[in-house]
């Protein structure tokens, strides 16, 4: 799909999440329109041609922003996220645009069936909700959204009048610092999911450089069993100095694996079906990137295993898994999602 069929065809740009639908075409979210402002609008796509059938939502009511997406057809909704307008956070991340209002703070509720926006559920100013992901049961009403400026967890759940509300279920402290960008530094989460069984849910700090791990048995109480640290911004020897951490009593040693020390933070997360393998890869952004991990840039992000104790709870690095694309042919690139050919925790939806 070329940008100037979306352009003509839905007047979207900046494509970016995509699920299969029952009928077998393709809905992708995307972030703004063809000027690069915010736009939370939907692009339908057919599922053998790949050519572009048009906008997906209807009605005039669009949301100002947008990112990633969930739909529960047995609750008539689809839910969308928003991270910030394309022009804005394409050269990397100003707070002052954050006060200006350039980066979300919704979750914005759809009706599946008539595919118009009928909600925003507010989660507070500056919090940018990234990834939102439901309970893999589909006869669940619920499920949590990752807030990457915030550093908060929002349970999201379907109310009693039948609308949608959330409370906060998890946060991750910033940091306070010397020698970095600003003098608090964020967790940044940037990608979260839920086991296939619906047991643990994960989510990545790409800043503070950590991959959690929490018993979700009790949705609303969700309990850390599981943290491994690797990369990060807040590594001992480098040039940040934690002044004030509610969390850590020191900062974390840099990583290294056969021999590389892994540049970047855990940024894309997928488990494998069975729950005992995570994959990570270390990018997020180029533009963000090159901000607050120049040498990702000359050296390459890479893929690590971390293995899953899906008993008790527990998170460990595979010594003997790297994939560096550092070493790529036409030099070091920056790999980002992670998918199976057969279908993920991240992309299964069951109707």
């Amino acid at each position: 799909v070329e940008p100037v069929e979306l352009f003509w065809k839905g007047n979207v740009a900046n494509p970016h999440t995509s699920h299969c639908l029952g009928s077998g075409d393709i809905l992708i979210s995307c972030l703004g329109d063809p000027s690069g402002n915010g736009k939370g609008g939907f692009i339908l796509l057919d599922g053998e041609t790949f050519e572009v059938k048009g906008n997906w939502e209807n009605g005039e009511k669009v949301p100002p922003l947008g990112y990633d997406f969930w739909y529960q057809p047995r609750h008539n909704v689809l839910m969308s996220t928003e991270w910030g307008a394309p022009k804005v956070l394409a050269d990397g991340f100003n707070p002052a645009d954050v006060e200006r209002g350039h980066y979300g703070q919704h979750i914005n509720v759809w009706d599946w069936s008539t595919h118009t926006y009928l909600q925003a559920v507010d989660l507070g100013k500056g919090s940018i909700p990234l990834e939102i992901r439901f309970l893999h049961n589909p006869d669940a009403a619920e499920g949590f959204v990752g807030c990457a400026l915030s550093g908060v967890v929002h349970r999201f759940y379907k109310t009693e009048k039948g609308d949608w509300a959330a409370e906060k279920v998890i946060e991750v402290p910033s940091k306070k610092v010397q020698g970095w960008f600003f003098p608090d530094m964020p967790g940044l989460i940037t990608d979260i999911l839920i086991s296939l069984d619906d047991r643990f849910l994960y989510f990545s700090n790409w800043l503070h450089g950590d991959i959690r791990q929490y018993d979700i048995s009790d949705t609303r109480r969700p309990r850390l069993v599981g943290q491994v640290f690797f990369g990060g911004s807040i590594t001992k020897g480098g040039p940040v100095t934690v002044l004030e951490d509610k969390e850590l009593q020191c900062q974390p040693e840099p990583f290294v694996i056969k021999g590389k020390k892994v540049q970047g933070g855990p940024q894309m997360i997928q488990l494998s079906l069975d729950g005992k393998r995570l994959y990570v890869t270390t990018s997020l952004y180029s533009g963000w990137d090159k901000q607050f991990y120049p040498d990702l840039i000359k050296e390459g992000s890479v893929m690590l295993q971390i293995d899953v104790d899906t008993e008790r709870g527990g998170l460990k690095v595979n010594k003997n898994f790297l994939v560096d694309f550092g070493k790529e042919p036409d030099g070091p690139v920056l790999a980002h999602e992670i998918r199976y050919p057969g279908g993920d925790c991240t992309s299964d939806i069951w109707i």
